[in-house]
């Protein structure tokens, strides 16, 4: 009972009893996923969504305590390659904890990553479109992502959040993701940090409180319905268009997955073995939570906006929200408000699917060419745009307040 105290009671709007406080903050659902289907095969099986990052929380903690926040963003600036060592003058403990955490498994596969290079190259330039508007959009549908975003640092410049999601993406499909001179490795211990901040900073936005379901926001389970809304989504996509994927690959694609997740501080026993369990896992922590949010509608308003200084003829928000409503579903088209585009919903429909399969090397299935062009080029300057962005240094930095616009 040590849930029901003031926060609890000003959710419930201070007319609902003790039950309806609790309830507010208690799991609709048991965690029933066996962590037989994890990466070591066996777990304690906690319902991750009561797990939070024991070992960053409390050292990110302490860095607000001593105000050391803005020096270590400073020092962390030009960390920038896996194999780089961490500048001089770091706090201790952030130090031992952050060579902890760019450690990679004793499970790394290296013949695994190099299969994922595979994988990535073929397909590199509609991933960036699933991970935008598949993974990206469906950000927007999930409640407690939409309202953490929303509220905290991020929400205040979607457009610097956008690209320093997009720069995960991008290093995880790089030559060289988790070698030395690769970055995904620093992405992931940055995020990490990022995240244990929003943890820090959240429960102090009284606009976050009153919205939230949760005392304490990006569980060990919120971590993982992002992770499925990424990898588990680009497989369920190619599954849905017949994309075939040589074995190695899949399994190599899906390692370099895994690996993002330990390396996010996400436990092994929570990280799905197999596509099976992927999809499992996926199909219980992410499908039946998916919803609209006040949050979440202004937080896709402003993702459709992105593309306004770009050529307005391809990056404009009909194309943006017809593939949005076209990798999503009407469903969630709906739930976002977004129109049915008279031409480019109907020539998706239509033309991607062979598209893509055209892509993937196979025959020519008769779409106009035409068709093939269109979508090609809006591939082409999707693609220059996140790549643009990503020329500039990216500095994933640990926020120092949540957003300003709504204190």
């Amino acid at each position: 009972m040590d849930k029901l105290n003031r926060r609890s009671v000003l959710k419930a709007g201070g007319v609902v009893g003790a039950a309806g406080a609790v309830a507010l903050v208690t799991p609709a659902t048991p965690w029933t996923w066996s962590p037989a289907g994890s990466v070591p095969g066996a777990g304690g099986g906690a319902d991750p969504r009561g797990v939070w990052d024991v070992e960053a929380d409390p050292v990110v903690a302490g860095l607000f305590e001593r105000g050391e926040v803005p020096k270590v963003n400073e020092l962390l600036r030009h960390w920038t390659k896996n194999g780089q060592p961490l500048p001089a003058g770091l706090p201790t403990e952030l130090r031992d904890f952050m060579e902890q955490a760019r450690q990679l498994p004793d499970w790394t596969d290296q013949q695994k990553l190099a299969d994922a290079v595979r994988f990535n190259q073929k397909r590199g330039t509609y991933l960036g479109v699933i991970y935008g508007f598949a993974s990206g959009m469906m950000s927007t549908v999930i409640p407690r992502e939409a309202r953490a975003v929303y509220y905290s640092k991020g929400g205040a410049d979607m457009k610097d959040r956008i690209t320093k999601t997009a720069k995960l993406g991008y290093d995880i499909g790089s030559l060289n993701a988790y070698q030395p001179d690769g970055e995904m490795v620093v992405t992931c211990v940055k995020t990490r940090l990022a995240h244990a901040a929003v943890r820090h900073l959240l429960p102090q936005s009284a606009h976050w409180v009153n919205s939230a379901s949760e005392e304490i926001p990006i569980s060990q389970a919120d971590i993982m319905v992002t992770w499925h809304s990424l990898p588990t989504t680009v497989m369920r996509n190619f599954k849905r268009w017949n994309v075939p994927i040589a074995p190695d690959e899949s399994e190599g694609f899906l390692h370099s997955w895994q690996l993002s997740a330990h390396l996010l501080g996400v436990k092994d026993e929570y990280i799905p073995a197999t596509w099976a369990t992927a999809e499992s896992q996926a199909q219980q922590v992410l499908d039946p939570i998916l919803a609209p949010t006040p949050e979440g509608i202004k937080l896709a308003d402003m993702l459709l906006d992105l593309g306004m200084n770009l050529d307005l003829t391809l990056l404009s928000r009909p194309i943006l929200g017809a593939l949005t409503r076209f990798m999503l579903g009407d469903k969630i088209g709906d739930w976002l408000r977004l129109p049915t585009e008279p031409v480019w919903t109907p020539l998706l429909e239509t033309a991607w699917g062979p598209f893509v399969t055209v892509r993937e090397g196979l025959l020519d299935l008769g779409t106009p060419k035409e068709a093939y062009w269109l979508i090609d080029e809006f591939l082409r300057q999707f693609v220059l745009f996140y790549m643009s962005e990503l020329r500039m240094p990216i500095n994933i930095t640990i926020p120092v307040g949540n957003n300003p616009n709504h204190n």
